[in-house]
């Protein structure tokens, strides 16, 4: 017999280091062309570092994001970012790159004012130009303006940016601190089908809503949601580096032996994004890139005790598992 359930869970998550004290720097250069470098020492594993930050940048500088390159070579030529861990790159990594733009912004600004006959703080960079408000005819190309400061002031147009938290001391008397950036929220419901006969449960259905703070990038947001989504449902019904835990006996021995979701695996899943901004994050966004694989496992475990009545709370919630919950459940008559 197959029967379904409906399990809830929710979760916050933190920003960055609890207690504070990691910071992010970044430099950004204008090049004659009118294009930029942006140069930071973050590191790109898959989050998405390399285009939502580059996107920061050109929204400042008022240029294409396909004009931003994102240059992260090494620790040795590029300022230093304290890490791609914490779910914290769009939060710090993106405050240092805003400064580091606007800064650069600003000196453009002060080159362009005398030929536009107008104040510097008079001035924005609109459509790849620096061009008077409410003026826009009166402007001139980025390109131009950098290049009269190259050859004019002989210096780069380069502007740096940096962002961190103060570390966060306990008082000794209350132990009140301030150790959290932000803090982002999700709620995720998952549906499954649990044969009783064959034990397999069957994640059918997920649906997320997740507070981000705000979408800098709206698809790739979404996008890593749902790889948390699945993530987490694989590691709820598949993934068990010891089976037989403590016995180290058959255990896998590389990653072609370890059992993940494949395509064949992936639920109907929906996504939902929330923006509720955080008052010092980038434009309000806040880091959501681990908690997307914490809520989905102790939803299957809510959906699987609805579905057939059994409390299975050492995952990942395989066949053998549920048939003996099952046959314990009939042993006691429930």
């Amino acid at each position: 017999m197959k029967k379904r359930g409906k399990g809830l869970a929710v979760a916050f998550y933190p920003t960055g280091m609890g207690g504070g004290g990691d910071f992010t720097n970044a430099i950004v250069k204008i090049k004659p062309d009118g294009t930029a470098d942006l140069i930071i020492g973050t590191v790109e594993l898959g989050q998405g570092a390399c285009t939502v930050l580059p996107q920061m940048a050109a929204e400042i500088l008022g240029i294409e994001y396909e004009q931003v390159k994102f240059i992260n070579d090494n620790t040795d030529s590029c300022p230093i970012c304290f890490g791609s861990f914490a779910s914290r790159v769009t939060y710090f990594a993106g405050n240092a790159v805003i400064k580091a733009a606007t800064n650069a912004r600003q000196k453009l600004f002060e080159i362009a004012a005398p030929d536009l006959g107008a104040a510097p703080e008079d001035l924005e960079a609109v459509d790849g130009t620096i061009r008077v408000k409410n003026s826009p005819e009166k402007a001139l190309p980025i390109g131009q303006v950098a290049t009269k400061g190259l050859y004019e002031k002989h210096e780069f147009v380069v502007g740096t940016g940096s962002f961190g938290r103060p570390r966060s001391f306990p008082d000794p008397e209350t132990g009140a601190c301030d150790p959290l950036a932000t803090l982002a929220w999700a709620s995720v419901q998952i549906e499954v089908e649990v044969d009783t006969e064959t034990g397999v449960v069957t994640v059918i259905d997920s649906r997320s809503v997740y507070d981000v703070g705000k979408a800098i990038n709206p698809e790739m947001a979404k996008l890593q949601v749902e790889g948390g989504a699945i993530m987490g449902m694989s590691w709820a019904t598949l993934e068990n580096l010891y089976p037989f835990y403590p016995s180290p006996k058959f255990q896998p021995r590389s990653l072609g032996q370890y059992m993940i979701a494949t395509t064949m695996d992936i639920p109907h899943i929906e996504t939902t994004m929330v923006e509720c901004p955080s008052p010092v994050g980038p434009w309000g966004a806040k880091g959501i890139g681990e908690m997307t694989a914490n809520p989905p496992s102790p939803a299957v475990v809510n959906a699987v005790h609805d579905a057939i009545g059994v409390w299975i709370t050492d995952i990942p919630i395989t066949p053998e598992k549920v048939l003996r919950a099952l046959e314990e459940k009939e042993k006691a008559g429930n």
